[in-house]
């Protein structure tokens, strides 16, 4: 029975109108920002050689009609604000936002990840049936409990799962990176003063992973639900001035609403009406009944969400080392990579060897990406390979490389006599990666 009330029990449709035209308000400012800051222009416009998601090859930026893609999904934000054709809106925003996500992985980063599936996941629900555009004239006041709380079981997972990736000897025993990134902050007003003290570090370092286990456990209690949002503000606002993380400490703020009484979101949407001045006088109301199959794909999209982030135990070696499995699992802010990849091309026909300048081919934040993630040098040996043969050279590509990983020395990172144009981009172990000679125990 609890199960059954959990998913079809009744509940006031105001938090998820809320969280609706939040959810629109923060991405059409995303757009915006983004747009401002020139970054259209310096990621997808500039640089000539774009890295893919393995699968995704055939998506790349669109040249100058890039701007017209943040347009439709700047525009697709504020229809899904008002509410204005919600389906609709709601399925162009998570297809233009997940391509240009998927357009250079580069650019990866989680809360970019959490967006694409929390807008898909909206496609299945009732958000706009209260307070919209679309429910001027007929509406509900009532929505299945699933709708809202389904919201926030992806709150759940993203939280915990991040708490989860923090219990390891690095971020705990090693304050690692933080105590490579928190003292360069010395200029924050305050508290710069403090950030190159050790015990601080492993404060924030240990009280990161405490606040990521518990915190959705705190919003869900009803009498610590003040408290806890309390301390998403506080949490998100140092994330937000320690680290360029653009507008993702807002979206987590304004998400942690939805755990909130219809009462709270009542009176937001009450603040609205004033401010805008809206006549909401719907003439009758609705009632939904939610189909099997809708249920059917939720169960599916959450099934992947819980196992996804645990893909890293089919493959030996330390994860961070090797990041396969690493990406959408929730590890955020856990590494400090730095790298150095000097390719060797080998003419097959002359058997001439010379080597790469990588600033020829990639932009400085390419470059910096490519030298210590695999994926990446692999793909961009691939490029090479297929660049010379444009020149009509059959060659052979190898990498001398070495990468750095949270404080430790340099170390040998690809193994130097391995052909990379022999080697198949799958999502098979990469055993052409030389083993980390250390050891990071956690999860």
């Amino acid at each position: 029975m609890e199960a059954v009330s959990w998913i079809e029990s009744k509940r006031k449709a105001a938090p998820l109108a809320g969280f609706r035209i939040f959810f629109g308000v923060m991405m059409l400012l995303s757009i915006v920002r983004f747009w401002a800051n020139g970054w259209i222009q310096k990621l997808y416009i500039e640089p000539t050689f774009f890295f893919s998601y393995y699968g995704f090859g055939w998506i790349k930026p669109l040249g100058p009609f890039t701007y017209l893609l943040f347009i439709i999904c700047g525009l697709a934000a504020v229809a899904v604000a008002v509410g204005f054709k919600y389906r609709l809106s709601i399925a162009v925003f998570f297809l233009s936002f997940t391509y240009i996500e998927l357009m250079d992985k580069t650019t990866y980063l989680n809360h970019y990840y959490f967006i694409s599936i929390l807008s898909f996941l909206m496609i299945f629900l009732p958000a706009a049936d209260y307070f919209s555009w679309d429910s001027r004239k007929l509406h509900t006041e009532y929505v299945p409990a699933w709708a809202i709380n389904s919201i926030k079981l992806l709150l759940f997972i993203v939280y915990c799962y991040a708490g989860l990736a923090k219990l390891n000897s690095d971020w705990l025993f090693s304050a690692m990176p933080l105590k490579i990134w928190l003292p360069g902050k010395y200029n924050i007003p305050f508290l710069g003063d403090f950030l190159h003290k050790e015990w601080v570090i492993y404060a924030f370092s240990w009280g990161g992973a405490i606040y990521d286990l518990t915190i959705p456990f705190l919003l869900i209690w009803k009498r610590s639900r003040v408290f806890a949002f309390v301390l998403v503000v506080i949490f998100h606002f140092l994330t937000g001035v320690l680290f360029p993380i653009g507008m993702f400490p807002y979206i987590m703020v304004v998400s942690a609403l939805i755990f909130f009484d219809a009462n709270l979101h009542e009176k937001i949407i009450t603040f609205f009406k004033r401010l805008f001045r809206i006549n909401y006088s719907p003439i009758s109301t609705l009632e939904r009944t939610t189909p099997k199959w809708k249920l059917m794909i939720l169960s599916v999209f959450f099934s992947i969400q819980l196992m996804l982030p645990w893909r890293y135990l089919c493959y030996p070696g330390e994860l961070f080392w090797t990041e396969e499995g690493f990406r959408f699992s929730w590890r955020v802010m856990l590494v400090e990579k730095t790298g150095y990849a000097n390719f060797k091309i080998v003419d097959r026909t002359s058997g001439q060897t010379f080597y790469i300048n990588n600033s020829d081919f990639l932009s400085p934040f390419q470059e910096k990406q490519m030298a210590f993630q695999p994926d990446f040098i692999l793909e961009y040996a691939h490029f090479l390979r297929d660049y010379f043969s444009t020149k009509g050279k059959e060659v052979e590509v190898y990498v001398e490389s070495y990468v750095a990983l949270n404080g430790r020395r340099s170390q040998p990172f690809i193994d130097p006599s391995v052909d990379l144009t022999k080697v198949k981009q799958s999502f098979a172990h990469k055993k052409w990666i030389l083993s980390f000679k250390d050891e990071i125990k956690g999860i």
